[in-house]
């Protein structure tokens, strides 16, 4: 991927000009975004711009480090809680520059707290399609290949999805492994043993090591009703350790997962925005 950075006494980023598909149209993106000085970011926002333009590039998304496995989204409303783990944060400055230089929202997002008390303890109707158990914490590269592969199907259809190998996947997530519990990573298998769905919680560590929230990362399925046992499989294995308050975390406005969150009852404590420009007009 060619990505250029560039700095000046003020700021910095990174331009990417091989992003996501926009329209049809391959976008570059701005990410690794740094703005201590609003001026400073605003002179290096011209020169991006005008080397994504000498480039042939007329889309541009940002925040976004080349891709959505990657950093992206700003914050765009909080209650003023502090970040959660893995949370992007960003100043105000850096919001403020991408929308003078006519960058508007192309896709909203946010995150959701509850009390795992307030849970519905009603498990979803038994299936033969899946089980549902915890990681048994041997193999992490075994399961990281799986997870990758089912990954990669699920996620196709999403906006502005990039494929990455699998090398490169698998750097993005064995540093995390060490925090991971795995008693608070579900797996649903298929009769035959194939992985189905999984799910990622974490710790919010961010809050100190005896944190009492844990944050339901990611999740994804091949089989219908797997996402609803697994989020269901996560409230309760949490509680049953202790836990008590859940992060839906980073959640897609028009994603089911959004649905789901809010047919809980969670509450909404901070939204994002992806930003997106048309150079062409």
């Amino acid at each position: 991927m060619t990505h250029h950075q560039l700095k000046n006494e003020g700021a910095r980023l990174t331009v990417h000009l091989d992003g996501p598909a926009w329209d049809g149209a391959v976008a570059a993106t701005i990410g690794d975004v740094s703005f201590r000085d609003r001026a400073c970011g605003a002179a290096l926002m011209d020169q991006a711009l005008t080397m994504i333009r000498e480039a042939g590039r007329d889309r541009v998304l940002g925040p976004m480090a080349g891709d959505t496995w990657h950093s992206y989204r700003f914050v765009s409303e909080s209650d003023g809680t502090p970040p959660f783990l893995l949370e992007p944060s960003n100043r105000p400055e850096e919001p403020a520059v991408f929308a003078t230089a006519g960058f508007l929202p192309v896709a909203r997002y946010f995150s959701a707290r509850m009390a795992l008390a307030d849970v519905d303890p009603t498990p979803p109707p038994p299936t033969d399609a899946f089980h549902i158990r915890c990681w048994d914490g041997t193999a992490p590269e075994t399961l990281l290949a799986e997870v990758f592969a089912l990954s990669s199907e699920a996620f196709a259809g999403n906006a502005f999805y990039t494929p990455i190998p699998q090398d490169a996947f698998l750097a993005l997530y064995r540093p995390l492994m060490p925090m991971m519990r795995p008693d608070l990573i579900f797996l649903a298998r298929a009769p035959d043993g194939a992985l189905a769905g999984y799910l990622f919680a974490i710790p919010d560590y961010a809050q100190g090591p005896q944190s009492r929230t844990v944050i339901l990362k990611t999740y994804a399925s091949r089989v219908r009703g797997a996402g609803r046992h697994l989020v269901h499989a996560c409230h309760a294995g949490a509680l049953a350790l202790g836990y008590d308050t859940v992060i839906h975390a980073l959640i897609h406005d028009d994603n089911i997962s959004a649905a789901r969150s809010r047919r809980e009852g969670a509450r909404i404590f901070r939204r994002y925005e992806l930003l997106g420009l048309r150079l062409d007009g």
